[in-house]
């Protein structure tokens, strides 16, 4: 069984910061890509961030120069630094892998999300 927990949402003001940590456990042999993604009341889920295991990132559009992925591959985590946060980043922010139980085949895991408001 692989598991993903997130932490590190919480309450900020507009223009703070906040940082989200994403932990794979349990069964694995390998991780590829991981991301984060993100959704709004009424919204469709997003991606916000996504690197590769040889940390090759790409960004949405909304974040870039905002928000930095990064991830720690002996400790199987993932992390979204968020800079100069503003009232329409709030949403629920969810991790998401790619991993590989058994080094066959991979599936797509995620984490049960975390609650990100930017309010004043």
């Amino acid at each position: 069984q692989v598991q993903l927990v997130e932490s590190g949402g919480g309450l900020v003001q507009p223009g703070g910061s906040l940082r989200l940590s994403c932990a794979a456990s349990g069964r694995i042999f390998s991780i590829n890509a991981m991301g984060w993604y993100r959704q709004a009341p009424g919204k469709q889920r997003e991606l916000v961030a996504s690197i590769t295991s040889g940390s090759r990132f790409s960004y949405a559009a909304f974040v870039k120069g905002r928000f930095t992925i990064s991830r720690d591959n002996a400790n199987n985590t993932v992390y979204l630094q968020m800079t100069s946060l503003k009232p329409e980043d709030t949403a629920v922010y969810y991790c998401n892998a790619a991993i590989s139980p058994y080094g066959s085949f991979s599936y797509t895991y995620w984490g049960q999300g975390t609650q990100v408001t930017v309010s004043s």
